[in-house]
């Protein structure tokens, strides 16, 4: 038994044999069994996207510019700058992921007359 499994350790047994055709499935096994038993913790996020386009512009460095409609950020009218900053993150974090911070922002209006949100980050 012991030189049984030191072979199938050390992957002794040529191609097309019983053992090779073993140890083979057991690798498959592994490979496709696994994930349905073991967490490992990847969980789509919960942040809904947005639901009006984003648009981000990058000045070759790690700053980002990025216009987000209106309706996709809710803010409230009397809301702190540290509180606003918290809610624009949050609105183009799905775009931009969590590793940005908010540099400033101004509303304005875009071609079409929609009121946007610009927002100057760094990764």
């Amino acid at each position: 038994m012991n030189k049984l499994l030191k072979s199938y350790f050390y992957w002794t047994y040529p191609r097309g044999n019983v053992h090779y055709d073993v140890m083979v499935t057991l690798i498959l096994l592994f490979i496709f069994v696994t994930p349905q038993f073991w967490d490992f913790g990847d969980k789509p996020s919960r942040a809904p996207g947005p639901s009006h386009p984003i648009q981000v512009a990058s000045d070759g460095t790690r700053s980002l510019l990025i216009t987000i409609s209106d309706i996709d950020v809710k803010a409230p009218r009397s809301a702190s700058d540290n509180e606003i900053r918290r809610v624009l993150r949050k609105a183009i974090e799905p775009v931009t992921g969590d590793a940005v911070s908010v540099l400033r922002w101004e509303t304005a209006t875009d071609p079409q007359g929609n009121k946007v949100w610009k927002i100057w980050a760094r990764r």
